[in-house]
């Protein structure tokens, strides 16, 4: 049996204990692509119990990512390549994840990575002040700190769920 390492780095080029959060985002965003790049494509569109797709949950963590980067660590409008990868709204007049269908992996995979792209590059030049000052917003403050905790969580609660739908499209 392969001996495993059980640790956290800090991505090279970052503040360092920064570039340790960076990591863990990184690390649930890498498990994420390992397992689908072993699936059958055609799965990423099939629903079970009229529960959102895979494709839905793929679009909704990288608009997320977006979001709160522009929104609530840069305080700015969206960059207009960013937007344009964002057709659609996050969700239906109903609240539910709106229904994503007809992209391919490679389509989801382009979009996580452009906007990750993005949003490692900024904290590449952020120091510890800057990664723990609130950005005061209409209702909340909130520190890119946070952002990052909150991400790492989102992304990993949305892991689970598309791990769990593939152990049930898989059985079928």
């Amino acid at each position: 049996m392969e001996r495993r390492n059980f640790q956290i780095y800090s991505i090279p080029g970052y503040e360092e204990e920064i570039g340790r959060w960076l990591w863990c985002l990184e690390d649930v965003r890498k498990s994420l692509i390992k397992k689908l790049t072993t699936i059958n494509p055609n799965l990423v569109d099939k629903k079970i119990d009229e529960r959102q797709t895979i494709s839905s949950l793929l679009y909704h963590i990288a608009l997320i990512e977006a979001d709160w980067f522009y929104v609530e660590v840069l305080g700015t409008e969206w960059d207009s390549e960013i937007r344009s990868l964002f057709q659609l709204e996050d969700r239906s007049d109903d609240g539910a994840l709106i229904h994503i269908q007809g992209q391919s992996l490679e389509e989801h995979f382009y979009r996580l990575n452009k906007v990750r792209e993005v949003f490692l590059s900024h904290f590449r030049t952020m120091d510890l002040n800057d990664w723990r000052r609130p950005r005061v917003l209409e209702h909340y403050d909130v520190t890119p700190e946070w952002v990052v905790y909150h991400l790492i969580e989102h992304e990993s609660h949305h892991r689970g769920q598309i791990f769990q739908m593939l152990r049930e499209l898989q059985n079928d």
